[in-house]
């Protein structure tokens, strides 16, 4: 179907412009399309759109076949299931036309109505803004995104083949264990050695990654019009999914020490949630402190509140070990345990794998996972054991070590490049440093003139919730490799220089 921003050229004939816009759709066909459900899908959703009107003419599947040098056969397939869903007519002798079925294109105020996405909740319209959306992963400087081009994929594929060759029947049904009994196993022996994390297989429930986790414990753990506190700044996601949930923002203030529960808004004094992401503070670098974390504790089982601790990245730490988890200083049973502790593989294998885990206290366990079941289903339980293989024979232990061998030098190769007249926070853990600046107007700046360049640069005052307290640029360093990162890198230079 041709790009929305390619309008038809109303000057040409019909049976020009929709040779050119087949041949435009076939051009950009998934590799997964057949060439007769390209075509298909394209008129179709012509007609659907009123591009094509009712009682214009289609080019013939000959000329099809020869102008756009495919089979006749292809052609006639597409024509043929236009045909048989009542898109097109035939009229005897003349050809085909497209039918007169209701479809219309909108013009004036509709089409204007049409364009503003009438029918959005100013809930949805929030939403919108937590989406950056536009810049793709890929790039020196993209914020978040592991290095792809490092995964171990012959490894992985033998693990998940291997799996996949065994899957037993049940593993195709709907689950409703809370995630495959192995791989909650492996969670939890890792967990438990790795992050200090207390817990017991039976209180994993393994979720479609950490935003899947923030909607289900808001939903379920809090009430539309309660509030939740969140860093500032901080992580759009958690923001995104709390939003969703209908409760009310109250973004506290994050300095050297991580957040400051004494910043609060005295409004906002009583949370019912309070998300924290205390091993690497995102997306600032910077490090809970022992007495903020014992203070916050104290707060939540004041008020009742729970706290998400949001571990998404601690793996990646290169001036220490990794740090305990919050949720490792509280005691085992439910009363002294106010924390839900959310885990993701997004950053130590892959985003597209969709895998992630929240630790639940054991009061939580049975109600979670029946509004999971309910609400979101359940994962691939044959990745999951696939992946749970992978973490027992060592292949995960192993990849993540060499990822934070890797990530520690395409850090100094940044740094590097950027020269010692950058001023950069954060580093001693994670996938992305930030560069402070003099003003939001420099940010402006230096996005718009890298976006000639083809980098994408984010603005760190997009992770404030009010008015930005500091400017500076949010740089990802994993998943770009030396020449990209040299590139980038020394163009910022120049432009921080002149």
């Amino acid at each position: 179907m041709p790009d929305s921003k390619e309008p038809v050229r109303r000057g040409a004939s019909t049976d020009t412009w929709i040779v050119d816009g087949l041949r435009l759709a076939l051009a950009r066909r998934e590799a997964d399309t057949t060439l007769a459900r390209c075509l298909y899908d394209a008129l179709r959703g012509w007609i659907q759109s009123g591009e094509l009107a009712a009682g214009r003419s289609l080019p013939s599947s000959r000329r099809l076949a020869r102008e756009l040098g495919i089979g006749r056969n292809t052609a006639l397939a597409a024509l043929d299931h236009l045909g048989a869903e009542g898109f097109v007519d035939t009229r005897p002798g003349a050809g085909l036309y497209v039918a007169d079925i209701g479809f219309r294109r909108p013009t004036g105020a509709a089409a204007d109505r049409t364009s503003r996405s009438v029918g959005l909740s100013r809930r949805g319209q929030t939403l919108l803004a937590y989406s950056r959306g536009g810049q793709g992963n890929r790039g020196a400087f993209v914020p978040g995104v592991p290095a792809l081009d490092a995964f171990p994929w012959a490894a992985w594929q033998r693990v998940l083949r291997r799996h996949r060759t065994r899957q037993r029947g049940r593993w195709l049904d709907y689950g409703a264990e809370g995630g495959h009994p192995a791989l909650k196993a492996a969670i939890a022996d890792y967990v438990t050695i790795a992050r200090n994390v207390r817990c017991r297989a039976d209180q994993i429930l393994i979720t479609h990654g950490a935003q899947h986790a923030f909607d289900l414990i808001a939903r379920m753990l809090s009430d539309p019009g309660d509030t939740a506190w969140v860093e500032e700044p901080g992580y759009a996601g958690a923001r995104a999914a709390f939003t969703a949930a209908g409760l009310s923002l109250a973004p506290v203030t994050v300095d050297a020490h991580g957040l400051d529960p004494a910043a609060a808004k005295p409004e906002s004094a009583r949370p019912k949630l309070i998300h924290l992401t205390p091993s690497n503070q995102f997306p600032m670098g910077v490090t809970l402190t022992m007495s903020r974390r014992q203070a916050l504790l104290d707060l939540a089982r004041r008020h009742g509140a729970w706290i998400i601790e949001d571990d998404y990245d601690s793996e990646f730490r290169y001036s220490s070990a990794p740090l305990s988890s919050l949720q490792g200083l509280t005691d085992a049973g439910d009363g002294g345990a106010p924390v839900l502790y959310v885990g993701t593989f997004s950053k130590t294998l892959y985003p597209g794998l969709r895998l992630g885990y929240v630790v639940l206290p054991p009061s939580l366990v049975a109600p979670m996972r029946r509004a999971n079941v309910r609400q979101f289903r359940e994962g691939d339980y044959i990745v999951q054991a696939a992946l749970a293989a992978f973490m027992h024979e060592g292949g995960y232990a192993k990849h993540v070590a060499r990822m934070r061998r890797l990530y520690r030098q395409r850090q100094a190769r940044l740094r590097e490049a950027l020269g010692p007249a950058a001023e950069l926070m954060g580093g001693d853990a994670g996938l992305h440093v930030v560069l402070r600046l003099a003003s939001q107007d420099a940010e402006r700046r230096l996005i718009e003139a890298a976006a000639t360049q083809g980098i994408a640069l984010v603005p760190l005052s997009g992770y404030y919730a009010e008015a930005p307290a500091m400017a500076g640029l949010v740089l990802g360093y994993a998943n770009a490799d030396e020449t990209e990162i040299d590139r980038a890198g020394c163009w910022l230079r120049r432009e921080l220089m002149g």
